[in-house]
């Protein structure tokens, strides 16, 4: 009797337990799909902070260009000529360093009624007669008075009346009004040459504001305008399609999301496999513009885990039903490498934030330096070529500078590779092995920027008055490095030898007081000339520690 008592009782346990590690199994196998997703949607929304830093620091560069060019028109009171802003124009090699953009030009201003001073203006620009177009009843006109590229594509865009385009009009209104740059809303570029190319325009005001409370006011406080023109589907390429390729799909819109505000579509299609699952939502202010950006992840995009693996989790868990012990030892680990995952993702993304943070930072810094050197180029030049040529090389000096660091993630340049980056881009040559002699040292982020402008200055001085041009045995670089810990100091000698007499300036040049500023004020150390009989010889000597320069 209780034999055949305990037989299905048995029986029944076994189907019990096979039950329950197989429900165990699979509740499993489905938190671990849940986790796998959640693990996904963070990798995706990192890769979107990505690209989010790429289009905000493409746009940072591009308005860098736009102080620029308001930097050289208040330099000149606006009174730029045609020759010398298209040489300016071709001094920036806009295809190579600012893609996307569409075009650059000045606006000016005159009450309706009395736009015979700038048709006038405009003849004396480009030795044609040209009206202001089209008819307005508007209270002010604001005719493009100069752009680049000028080519025949281009010629109707002289002396159009921008304050006629009602998308145009409010930029130019609050540009003038605060004294910022404002950008337009979406607008079609050369519609009907090159068919519906959605774009858009920042204006930036120059000269005296008035500080009225009116627009009408502040217009009549103001000699122009600079504005840019840029096509949004070059320009999101241009952040978005360089190397490494980021997954996303990205639709940017002017403000609201319709098919009327689209700016721009990734070429490359979001994957049917995710639809709206992984659909993040970002936006930016660019000029006082709002944009709404929606990512979506491509075929290229790859889950942390396979998505097979909670299927192969179940029927493990199914063909293991005995192994209780195993089944919870994992579900175990399981959750060990969830919490783990979640909290290496938010730490990730704290420290992409905080990276974006000090990233805008950085180039907001780099704008400023921009600006002052833009400004103290211009006060110097004796004409826009000789600006156009200096400030052009110095720009190239500091993108070097900020290349090394970028490569190196923004944590130390080396010396010897800074110094072989800026002599080479000056000479134009190979240099010789015993021309830069000192032991490796590892410079930051402000060394580097400050050590690159002054390499350069030396080396351009080197190359118009020294020997080096025609011998590059003419110059040596020898450094060393003394004291320990916050003592360290570097020691740098420059040394140019050869037939020519060099002797000591009678005046002291913008380059002259950049390297003095560069080593005096921004690194805290010292410089001194030796004007020999046959030579120059500079000598440099920094504190190494940041804490000793503060």
């Amino acid at each position: 009797m209780s034999d055949g008592n305990a037989h299905p009782l048995k029986k029944f346990f076994s189907v019990a337990a096979f039950l329950a590690v197989a429900l165990a199994s699979l509740a499993m196998a489905g938190f671990a799909y849940v986790a796998s997703q959640e693990a996904a949607r963070f990798k995706f929304e990192a890769t979107v902070d990505d690209a989010m830093n790429r289009i905000e620091g493409r746009l940072d560069l591009q308005l860098s260009l736009l102080r620029s060019t308001q930097a050289l028109f208040e330099a000149r009171d606006g009174q730029i000529s045609r020759s010398e802003f298209n040489a300016f124009f071709d001094a920036l090699e806009i295809k190579d360093n600012f893609k996307g953009l569409r075009g650059m030009g000045f606006v000016g201003f005159a009450r309706r009624g009395e736009e015979a001073e700038l048709e006038k203006r405009i003849t004396q620009l480009h030795g044609v007669s040209r009206p202001i177009l089209p008819p307005s009843e508007e209270d002010w006109r604001a005719p493009v008075l100069l752009y680049e590229p000028m080519d025949k594509a281009n010629l109707d865009i002289i002396g159009f009346d921008m304050f006629t385009d009602p998308a145009r009009r409010p930029a130019i209104d609050m540009a003038v009004r605060t004294g910022q740059p404002h950008a337009t809303g979406r607008v079609i570029l050369n519609q009907g040459e090159d068919k519906s190319i959605p774009g858009f325009l920042v204006f930036d005001s120059i000269g005296k504001r008035a500080g009225a409370p009116t627009a009408s006011e502040a217009r009549q406080g103001s000699s122009g305008l600079v504005f840019i023109a840029f096509r949004t589907g070059d320009l999101f390429q241009a952040a978005l399609g360089t190397a490494p390729q980021l997954p996303v799909n990205a639709a940017i819109y002017d403000g609201k999301i319709s098919d009327d505000t689209l700016f721009y579509r990734s070429p490359q299609q979001p994957s049917a496999a995710y639809g709206n699952k992984f659909q993040v939502q970002r936006t930016i202010v660019l000029g006082g513009q709002p944009w709404k950006l929606i990512f979506r992840p491509t075929a290229a995009f790859s889950e942390p885990s396979s998505p097979t693996i909670p299927v192969m989790l179940g029927l493990f868990g199914l063909l293991l039903a005995g192994a209780v012990a195993m089944v919870a030892r994992y579900q175990e680990r399981a959750y060990d490498a969830v919490s783990q995952l979640h909290e290496a993702t938010e730490k990730s993304l704290l420290d992409k934030d905080l990276m974006l943070q000090e990233m805008k930072h950085r180039i907001k810094n780099s704008i400023t330096r921009v600006l002052a050197m833009a400004r103290q180029t211009a006060a110097h030049a004796t004409d826009l070529n000789e600006f156009s040529q200096s400030f052009a090389a110095r720009l190239q000096a500091m993108a070097a500078s900020q290349d090394m660091l970028t490569r190196s993630r923004w944590q130390k340049a080396d010396l010897r590779e800074l110094l072989g980056i800026e002599l080479r881009q000056v000479f134009g040559k190979e240099l010789p092995d015993e021309m830069l002699t000192g032991p490796m040292v590892l410079l930051d982020e402000t060394m580097t920027q400050a050590l690159g402008l002054t390499f350069h200055e030396l080396a351009t001085n080197a190359l118009k008055y020294g020997d080096v041009g025609e011998s590059m045995e003419a110059l040596k670089v020898r450094w060393t490095v003394t004291g320990q810990g916050k003592d360290r100091r570097l020691q740098l000698s420059w040394e140019e030898s050869g037939s020519k007499n060099i002797s000591a300036p009678s005046k002291v040049g913008f380059g002259t007081k950049l390297i003095n500023m560069n080593i005096e004020r921004e690194l805290y150390g010292t410089i001194a000339r030796d004007y020999a009989e046959r030579g120059l010889i500079v000598r440099i000597e920094i504190p190494l520690a940041a804490a000793a320069r503060k």
